[in-house]
């Protein structure tokens, strides 16, 4: 059997902070994940039915697979001060370096290193098709919240996750502790209701999918629940009791560079301009439009008419009908006049909804 140590020692040399390990089988609780596609509260991620194979048995992409490493990156890190005036808060995990492009390149390091001990290996972080909270909690690295996300009992939520399946066959780590017993804190404070019950998301009413993953218009009954949140949302765990002192790991890349936007500069820079200001983060994730629709659903919530005149400028012309639906729905927030000769569908329904208000 090949020394376990040997490769937590090599996880640990490249970066990750949690390495647990866990048998290979069929994936736990892939049947959830099924109910969960089949009652659509995936929204439009339509990426996440496909692979289904390897997502209920990873055997069916990597027969030889034998044991999987579960690795975690710790990336809490305070929030600066509130700036105040026209700004919006961004969740942790995007307010450095994009985490697919940092805990990706320790991965290609860690099977590099594998490879040196004969070990085959085949993973990855989000993007290929895995269901990576259960194979943590089948591991050890922490238990499913009910707010779906991964929880280090008594220390962190704030937690990135990545799967290494390799052909080895290792002492699997004891299973984690703790959980959420009667607690429901994340699940009332959710600000769009986005939990119908525990340990379920709906993706169509969660702030994190409308203003990262989502192309369109979020529901009119849910825009003012978006609060300040331009990009993601964290309430769920902030609330959570188990990250009442979570560490701040020694992280630079993931230290906090965006975690608030001027939304007025949002709106005003040319839409190339703004990608290349995030370049290698993740909020180009939503695109410049996508941005730009974020920004005008917190300054229509925020409530401050000196927001209108740059509303009027730099987004009611925009050449994405959906930031100048968006324009014409937070003018009307913030008490302004409403007239557009804007012929695009999205943007009508939106003049009618605002007109029958």
């Amino acid at each position: 059997m090949q020394d376990p140590h040997a490769i937590h020692q090599a996880a640990r040399a490249v970066g990750f902070h949690e390495v647990r390990i866990a048998r290979v089988r069929p994936t736990p609780r892939a049947d959830a994940f099924d109910r969960w596609v089949a009652r659509g509260r995936h929204a439009d991620m339509h990426w996440m039915p496909r692979g289904r194979d390897v997502r209920r048995d990873p055997r069916a992409r990597a027969p030889w697979a034998r044991s999987v490493l579960a690795l975690g990156v710790l990336h809490h890190h305070r929030r600066p001060p509130d700036p105040g005036g026209r700004t919006g808060m961004v969740a942790r995990y995007a307010w450095g370096r994009d985490y697919h492009n940092l805990m990706g390149k320790r991965l290609k390091k860690l099977r590099a290193r594998l490879r040196d001990l004969g070990i085959r290996s085949w993973g990855g972080v989000d993007t290929a098709p895995i269901l990576e909270r259960p194979w943590a909690h089948a591991a050890g690295l922490g238990f499913t919240g009910k707010h779906t996300l991964q929880i280090l009992a008594g220390s962190s939520s704030w937690l990135l996750l990545g799967m290494l399946f390799v052909d080895v066959a290792l002492p699997p780590t004891e299973p984690a502790r703790g959980g959420c017993g009667t607690c429901r804190r994340c699940l009332v404070a959710c600000p769009t209701d986005a939990f119908p019950a525990p340990w379920t998301l709906d993706s169509r009413r969660c702030i994190s999918y409308w203003t990262i993953e989502a192309k369109g218009l979020p529901p009119r009954s849910l825009r003012a629940g978006f609060g300040r949140w331009v990009f993601g949302c964290d309430v769920c765990q902030e609330v959570c009791p188990h990250n009442h002192a979570p560490p701040d790991p020694d992280e630079d890349d993931l230290r906090p560079r965006h975690a608030w936007l001027d939304l007025d500069r949002v709106l005003a820079t040319p839409d190339a301009e703004l990608l290349e200001q995030y370049r290698g983060t993740p909020l180009r994730r939503p695109g410049a439009a996508g941005l730009k629709r974020n920004a005008l659903m917190v300054l229509a919530n925020l409530g401050d008419e000196g927001a209108v005149d740059g509303i009027r400028e730099h987004a009611l012309e925009h050449n994405d009908p959906v930031v100048r639906a968006a324009a014409v729905w937070a003018l009307h927030r913030l008490g302004a006049t409403v007239r557009s000769a804007d012929g695009h569908p999205l943007v009508q329904a939106e003049v009618r909804a605002c007109d029958s208000a």
